[in-house]
């Protein structure tokens, strides 16, 4: 019996059409293809033995859809309820009990509330105004500030004085921010993660957003630490498509940023090399997930009433 494999993506055009010719190419019973929906039914049976979605974060509909799909058995990456759960505080936090190393990192109340808050009423357990003193003794300067539950370097903010913090933080309106110490890093690097067992460390350079093809940019030891962390942090997140960012400091990896599960995957900033791992491990891992179900449902506690 074929199985069917879904995509669900938004403005990319080089992996998608890589990916589906990749999976559709290898002839091993799997069939990929775009994930078409017009509104969806409860106890719709599910069409697809896995969805990848690329999007959701950016299309609410989608991720309604998809937390139906894993009720009806479709393997989903990544998992949309652990995804709804992703923010930059709890990263930081996760990391640090996990014993990978992270930047001090602090969460802000909002700047800014929706019309229907009333400040000296709906906020009563909050305290007013910050001790913003201590709160830079604790990350020290510069900091960076950066929305919790933002990507793509948006709402990023290095600032070396409590003037810019201020200046930042009063812009940041609805947003809810994290303050962060900074790594004045040596080496960076951003490792693709993918089946929370595929690990490829690809040296970066955030400023200049782009890739750089080196592969013995580690030492051996750094690398294994790593690698390992990164396993470490896809598995306890259970991303089967990640990202984790490290930024080197003395030889010390620092955990930046790694809740990415919809990661940048095109060509033209992977650069072909690392674009050509992608789209075969990710063919990989979808045709064994067809052929070998892993159900998501065993992970949620409602699983165990059916």
């Amino acid at each position: 019996m074929t199985q069917k494999v879904g995509l669900l993506v938004g403005r990319e055009w080089s992996f998608p059409p890589a990916f589906i010719d990749e999976v559709n190419g290898r002839s091993a019973g799997v069939v990929a293809e775009y994930v078409k929906l017009g509104g969806s039914r409860m106890d719709e049976p599910g069409e697809y033995a896995v969805i990848v979605d690329r999007i959701s974060h950016e299309v609410p509909y989608y991720r309604s859809y998809l937390k139906a799909a894993v009720l009806e058995g479709t393997a989903v990456i990544n998992n949309p309820f652990m995804w709804t759960a992703d923010d930059k505080f709890f990263e930081a936090a996760l990391a640090t009990k996990l014993g990978v190393a992270s930047p001090k990192t602090i969460v802000l109340p909002n700047k800014d509330y929706v019309p229907g808050i009333v400040h000296d009423e709906s906020l009563r357990n909050l305290v007013f105004p910050l001790d913003w003193e201590a709160l830079v003794d604790y990350v020290g300067l510069p900091c960076v500030l950066k929305d919790a539950h933002g990507g793509g370097w948006k709402e990023v903010h290095i600032c070396h004085t409590m003037e810019e913090l201020w200046r930042a933080y009063d812009q940041s309106g609805l947003l809810t921010m994290v303050l962060q110490e900074f790594i004045e890093w040596d080496h960076y690097v951003r490792c693709m993660c993918l089946g929370q067992e595929h690990i490829l460390p690809m040296k970066y350079d955030p400023k200049a957003r782009k890739y750089h093809v080196e592969h013995a940019h580690l030492s051996p030891e750094l690398g294994t630490r790593v690698v390992g962390d990164a396993l470490k942090l896809v598995q306890a997140l259970g991303y089967d498509m990640n990202t984790v960012e490290f930024a080197v400091k003395d030889g010390v990896p620092y955990a930046i940023d790694f809740m990415n599960p919809a990661p940048d995957m095109d060509i033209n900033s992977l650069t072909p090399h690392y674009f050509s791992w992608c789209v075969n491990h990710m063919a990989d891992l979808v045709i064994d997930l067809a052929q070998n179900p892993r159900p998501q449902m065993a992970d949620l506690r409602w699983s165990k009433l059916f």
